[in-house]
């Protein structure tokens, strides 16, 4: 017996070696953290329970048979983060590049399905090569195999994916199929053809930073959520952000104490739009004072400036945020900001997150180049994702709500639950400008300028929205928080359903 269970441990110990003290050292020089550590660091302490430790690879070709390391380059199984379940699997660096074999992939694979049966969010640790080039198709063919279980997972459980190494080629898919992204600075990269080849096809010198560095898919692409310096600071940040998320499509939004009171006035928000219209202000301010404690988890800061997406918590239950950024394109909306907050509202429409929206839109941003590259069905996606969206919504205008737009951010034609709107809101058609000079083209300067103080008077206010029903009530800003947080609370039970479709169509 005791001869089993020793054999048992060296078992274990060259499991957990990896690709031995070399490589790890390597690993630890590009400032990286080992598969294991990185689980260390994300799952509770004692929590985690590894499966398919003595996994062995079944390839013959190419001497592999001589190089076999038990684990095959990747931990998998489960834990915890802050005494909730996740699966998880980190992609070990050190063995074979982390690189993605066919027993590498039926690991994966076997988590992911473990996940699914139990209602648990999955969380990837992507450090690979990408596909084990001696295994040829079979590696090929396990990417396809998790490829699939990403989009049978979708909207059933939370999945998120950690870029903290290289993730190319076909390796790439999995990831983008997931709901977020993080990836660490310097030491992460995505993209699908590399720079070699991407200088031999296009003639194009790039470095793998400028290609698929965090900087760029956190600005320009918006494939990643956000950026980090470290391992440690994405992994923690991964802590925090899970903590918003629920189990599955049908646990409803995890809640935890909280001594920030739910009816708190906040008087600073009286004096925050400003006297002028054109004078822009940051709508963070109203963010942070409405949710407890002033805790808000923003994603895709980097991107696509002028509208805000994140996660909050009000009465401890998590929200998600979306809100018009007048600082950045005067809060218009764009083909950018269109694609970042439908996304966003389609994950919490299938996770039963109720949605709190803060409007001040004075419209879609025009030019050439957003309608010839397709504003038209980039601006309707997002306002597909909030007519088909049966979770709680609340709506609340601070200032301009003009034209489509106004239509588009959650409004009650849309099936908004609670509208509110401030006393400085301006709902209208347009601005009282544009509008007077087309009704009154022909006129001259002094009579356009009598006409627009007198559509100013007339429209720029939200009570004629309010007058026919399209605002429920007009709020003094300072009782914001206690609006929305009574309107969740009688919302929280809100049953509302779709026509039965196989699926929708939504236009990508």
């Amino acid at each position: 017996m005791l001869e089993a269970l020793e054999a048992l441990e060296q078992r274990r110990e060259a499991a957990r070696a990896g690709g031995g003290e070399k490589r790890v050292a390597a690993q630890h020089a590009k400032g990286k953290l080992t598969a294991r550590e990185r689980l260390d660091v994300f799952l509770d302490e004692g929590s985690f329970e590894e499966l398919d430790m003595y996994v062995e690879h079944n390839c013959v070709d190419f001497g592999m048979p001589a190089q076999v390391v038990p684990g095959d380059g990747v931990v998998t199984g489960s834990g915890t983060v802050n005494g909730r379940l996740v699966y998880v699997f980190s992609q070990d660096f050190t063995v074979f590049g982390g690189s993605l074999s066919e027993r590498h992939a039926q690991k994966i694979c076997k988590i992911m399905d473990m996940a699914m049966k139990v209602g648990a969010p999955v969380i990837g640790l992507n450090d690979s090569g990408g596909a084990r080039i001696q295994e040829g198709v079979a590696s090929l063919g396990g990417y396809a195999e998790v490829f699939q279980r990403n989009v049978l997972a979708s909207g059933v459980v939370p999945q998120l994916s950690l870029i903290m190494g290289p993730c190319a080629g076909g390796a790439v898919y999995s990831p983008a199929m997931t709901d977020f992204i993080f990836m660490v600075k310097d030491s992460s990269y995505m993209f699908v053809t590399g720079p070699d080849v991407v200088k031999t096809v296009t003639n194009e010198v790039v470095t793998q930073e400028e290609l698929g560095g965090a900087i760029t898919h956190t600005t320009k692409s918006s494939v990643a959520d956000c950026a980090f310096e470290n391992d440690i600071e994405a992994l923690l940040a991964a802590r925090d952000f899970v903590d918003f998320l629920p189990a599955n499509n049908r646990s409803g939004v995890p809640a935890r104490p909280s001594d920030d009171p739910w009816d708190r006035i906040e008087p600073s928000l009286d004096t925050l739009i400003p006297p002028s219209a054109n004078q822009p202000y940051d709508m963070h301010e109203l963010i942070v004072r409405t949710l407890d404690d002033g805790e808000f988890f923003e994603l895709q800061p980097a991107h696509a400036g002028n509208i805000i997406i994140g996660f909050g918590r009000i009465e401890g239950r998590t929200v998600g945020i979306v809100a018009n950024q007048p600082m950045v394109l005067a809060g218009c909306l764009d083909i950018n900001s269109s694609k970042k907050a439908a996304r966003f509202v389609r994950f919490c429409d299938a996770f039963e997150i109720p949605i709190v929206t803060f409007v001040d839109v004075p419209g879609f941003l025009p030019g050439v180049g957003q309608e010839h590259s397709g504003i038209i069905k980039h601006g309707a996606k997002l306002l597909f994702a909030y007519a088909e969206a049966t979770v709680p919504k609340i709506t609340v205008i601070t200032r301009k709500a003009y034209g489509g737009a106004y239509d588009v951010m959650a409004s009650k034609h849309l099936r908004g639950d609670l509208n509110y709107a401030w006393p400085t809101a301006e709902i209208a058609v347009m601005g009282a400008k544009g509008a007077v000079e087309i009704i009154f083209r022909s006129k001259d300067p002094e009579e356009v300028a009598a006409r627009t103080a007198e559509y100013e008077a007339r429209f720029a206010n939200p009570f004629v929205a309010a007058s026919k029903g399209f605002i429920d009530e007009v709020i003094l800003p300072h009782s914001t928080r206690r609006r929305v947080a009574l309107g969740l609370r009688k919302l929280r039970n809100k049953k509302l359903e779709n026509p039965w479709k196989k699926h929708d169509n939504i236009p990508l």
